[in-house]
């Protein structure tokens, strides 16, 4: 927990909820133990999407849709988003939560390894949500950069890592090391490269918002 708990806990409750069917997916989503974006940032979300009324909207890490379908919920009707996943015990699970949420004419799925797919894109995004496996985000960058359009958003979510973004990599388990290098990386680009303007906020379990300029 970033922010003290019993803060975020308040914060939360004084949002106002999603629908009967987002909050169907979310229940879902824990009992199976499938990450889905916190309540924190599901309340930036809706912010971002009601202040930017973004037309075309890119989400690298699907998982089973929530994320995709509370965009699809609270964006402008006539925005369109396309969504990246590559884990197939997931991609059915997501193709039916779009059905079911009538949504499958205003999400395009693509099936795969984002880092592939992303160099085959050729459209614009003036949203782009990443929230996909985290030692990869500094991978995805360049054609981040390529496709998002000038004055447009890029949203980062969960990179400080449950706060231990802030320790020595001996701190650090072993095996999470490799991200926890990349991720510092990661942020460390995002701040001082030449084309973005990024900030860095304790919502959730962190989140960048970087504009194109």
């Amino acid at each position: 927990m970033i922010i003290n708990e019993r803060m975020s806990v308040f914060i939360d409750s004084l949002d106002q909820g999603n629908t009967p069917f987002l909050d169907e997916i979310e229940k879902y989503a824990k009992e199976t133990q499938i990450p889905v974006i916190r309540k924190p940032m599901q309340s930036l979300l809706k912010f971002l999407l009601e202040f930017s009324k973004p037309k075309r909207i890119l989400e690298v890490g699907t998982a089973i849709g929530f994320s995709a379908l509370l965009m699809n919920e609270y964006a402008p009707q006539d925005c369109h988003i396309t969504t990246i996943e590559k884990y197939e015990k997931r991609i059915p699970i997501a193709k039916d939560n779009f059905r079911r949420g009538n949504a499958g004419g205003r999400i395009t799925l693509l099936e795969g390894d984002a880092a592939q797919i992303l160099k085959t894109l050729d459209n614009s995004y003036d949203f782009i949500f990443l929230d996909a496996a985290k030692g990869q985000y500094v991978h995805f960058l360049p054609d981040i950069l390529r496709l998002l359009e000038q004055g447009g958003l890029l949203v980062s979510d969960n990179v400080l890592q449950d706060g231990d973004i802030i320790e020595s990599r001996f701190a650090v388990r072993r095996r999470n090391r490799t991200i926890h290098a990349r991720m510092r990386e990661y942020l460390y680009e995002l701040k001082h490269h030449p084309r973005l303007e990024t900030v860095i906020l304790p919502v959730g379990d962190g989140v960048t918002l970087s504009v194109k300029k």
